[in-house]
């Protein structure tokens, strides 16, 4: 087997084999990777009503538009489920089929109740052909006022998906998703996303932002097209995705402690600087009824808190193109070194 030498440069030296040039990268040398973000010294910015810190819940509808044979797969979906590391079939996966089933047959349902019960906002990130199977649960949406964004025209995983292939899945997402909505979608978010996904998105106009992203605890600007393109960073560890994971949430307790730490520290730096505290959720995984009391005192815990500004991505999108839309030329990297 051949030795990267790069990667284990001391193995390599054994054999009597000198480093190759590629292997001493020069840092100050042109970079695809913003690793300075603000910086210490980040802008100023506010909230409307001068709030702390916004709280954005994402309710992700996925379900029917998951990895199945049934969907023209090669295997059935092996993600995000209350199966720990299943194997993919190469024929239908009933008891994996049914787990998704719940979220869009009772999660979604339990969620929809206990935001709207409490007129809480809420952003979906909504797969269409997900959509397309559940047309009662999209009419709910929007009689909320759910944003809802878009996720994607399938819930799968994009990282090796020829360009030309997730360029047409792309348009047809964003064609269908209006088509089931009645609005064309503001934000946009992959999730299992490739290195071609965000310079597809910046080929169509009318995108407020999109949240494939999480690096940061504010939106950020990148170059997009003309002008610039708002990022709104997503979360994966304040996201019950983690009762799905090894190193995750064992119990709702945990989930509410997470959750509610997650809050308490932004919300005291938000004194100085409001900050962003995002929550995921999964009908099929939030919606189940041993995770939702922690969601419920979590709420309890948030409305407790006047600084705390309850929104939709859509929202603090709306408010940083109107406030803070940047009239200096925006960079994809950082300022090079001479």
């Amino acid at each position: 087997m051949a030795i990267n030498p790069c990667r284990f440069p001391t193995a390599h030296a054994s054999l009597g084999l000198s480093l190759a040039p590629e292997c001493f990268v020069d840092p100050k040398s042109p970079y695809p990777r913003d690793m300075l973000g603000y910086g210490q010294h980040p802008p100023e910015f506010s909230l409307p009503g001068g709030k702390r810190i916004a709280v954005q819940f994402v309710v992700n509808y996925e379900e029917g538009g998951e990895n199945s044979v049934l969907h023209g797969d090669d295997g059935s979906e092996v993600f995000l489920s209350e199966m720990f590391n299943p194997s993919a079939y190469a024929d239908r996966h009933m008891s994996m089929e049914s787990l998704y089933e719940y979220g869009s047959r009772a999660g979604f349902w339990r969620l929809y109740r206990l935001f709207t019960q409490r007129e809480v906002p809420v952003t979906v990130f909504g797969v269409t052909m997900a959509m397309a199977r559940n047309p009662e649960a999209v009419a709910a949406m929007g009689e909320a006022d759910w944003e809802i964004a878009c996720h994607g025209l399938r819930w799968i995983n994009y990282q090796e998906v020829p360009e030309d292939v997730e360029r047409e899945h792309m348009r047809r997402a964003i064609d269908w998703h209006t088509e089931l909505t009645g609005e064309r979608p503001l934000g946009w978010y992959t999730g299992r996303d490739s290195p071609n996904t965000r310079s597809l998105l910046l080929e169509h106009e009318g995108f407020l932002y999109d949240s494939d992203s999480y690096a940061d605890d504010l939106p950020y600007w990148i170059k997009g097209g003309d002008g610039a393109h708002l990022i709104i960073p997503y979360t994966l560890d304040s996201n019950d995705m983690r009762f799905s994971s090894a190193q995750g949430f064992a119990d709702g307790e945990q989930f509410f402690n997470y959750l509610r730490d997650s809050f308490d520290v932004l919300y005291a730096e938000g004194a100085e600087q409001p900050k962003l505290l995002n929550i995921g959720l999964h009908c099929r995984l939030a919606g189940r009824p041993g995770r939702f009391l922690a969601l419920q005192r979590f709420l309890d815990y948030v409305q407790q808190h006047d600084d705390a500004w309850l929104c939709r991505r859509v929202d603090i999108a709306r408010h940083w193109h109107e406030h803070y839309y940047p009239h200096q030329p925006v960079q994809h990297s950082p300022p090079q070194h001479p």
